[in-house]
């Protein structure tokens, strides 16, 4: 049976339609409609709709997207995407379709689309990490997300910078309401701000790993800074969930110096004489949380 996919990001909704086996058999994509709910709902839908017109076929429909929808009131909370905030998405989405949709952050289906058939296939226990505007993170154990009895379950990016020196505290502001949030130092926009502060100048992340690459000096030292701390904060996560695998997607992820010194710098936070969780980037790239959205209802 053919599955679709939804990814509600800030600026683009994605589409993908994957048959039984998991290969893909369309794509679409649009721009998401500017802080703007109501058009926001109608632009997936009808992607939807011309999705499954090319296929001939009505199917199943996950959706991937910031944030969650609160087990306590039924809408989303948590998304950056502030417009969605409050708002029965999935009941707003299931009436414009006229069926069920299935709704998961996106951090949650980037991680079941990795633990699938992705970089950490046939792992039994899997952390994935989006390094992006934002830092997610999810949990898939055995095949199986864990959501959790709030619906926060992997949120890393929301926790203090552990083993924090001087300099690091308190820690910038982070939307949350609380300061010195991991998420603040190892998305994008903190790679970038960290630049910033120390050169006087404006550099997106890509540019910054490839002045470092070039053997700039002060690109290497922010670029170093900024591994050192992302290895604090996953050598948090080994010592409580102890992973076989650590998948990382998102932009920061494609700087591949990365997966080398991160596991060098880690083993100094970890509390094992031996560290066997592997460090790995996403083999579906960008289209991860895509397919992991398909996959929120199982295949008949």
């Amino acid at each position: 049976m053919m599955r679709i996919g939804v990814d509600l990001g800030g600026t683009k909704i994605e589409a993908i339609a994957l048959d039984a086996a998991g290969r893909e058999l369309a794509r679409e994509r649009v721009a998401t409609p500017a802080h703007d709910y109501r058009a926001t709902v109608q632009a997936i839908a009808t992607l939807v709709k011309k999705i499954e017109h090319e296929a001939g076929d009505a199917t199943t429909i996950g959706v991937g997207m910031p944030g969650a929808i609160s087990p306590r009131t039924g809408v989303i909370k948590n998304a950056n995407s502030v417009c969605l905030i409050g708002q029965p998405l999935d009941r707003d989405l299931a009436a414009a379709l006229g069926r069920p949709v299935r709704l998961a952050n996106d951090a949650n289906c980037f991680a079941l689309s990795e633990a699938t058939d992705g970089a950490a296939q046939g792992a039994s226990v899997v952390f994935g990490v989006i390094l992006g505007t934002g830092v997610g993170g999810a949990i898939v154990i055995d095949g199986q997300l864990v959501a959790g009895c709030n619906a926060i379950t992997g949120e890393w990016g929301h926790n203090p910078l552990p083993w924090p020196d001087d300099q690091e505290r308190p820690g910038p502001a982070c939307y949350c309401g609380q300061r010195g949030c991991i998420e603040t130092f190892l998305s994008g926009p903190g790679l970038e701000r960290d630049f910033e502060a120390t050169t006087g100048h404006q550099q997106s992340a890509r540019e910054i790993a490839h002045q470092a690459e070039k053997g700039e000096e002060q690109a290497d030292a922010v670029l170093a800074r900024y591994e050192n701390r992302l290895a604090r904060g996953l050598a948090s996560i080994i010592n409580v969930l102890d992973p076989d695998v650590i998948v990382l997607g998102g932009g920061v992820s494609k700087i591949d110096r990365l997966y080398t010194r991160v596991p060098q710098i880690w083993t100094k936070y970890i509390f094992s004489d031996t560290v066997a969780t592997r460090l790995l980037k996403a083999e579906h790239g960008d289209s991860s949380g895509v397919r992991g959205a398909a996959r929120l209802w199982p295949p008949d």
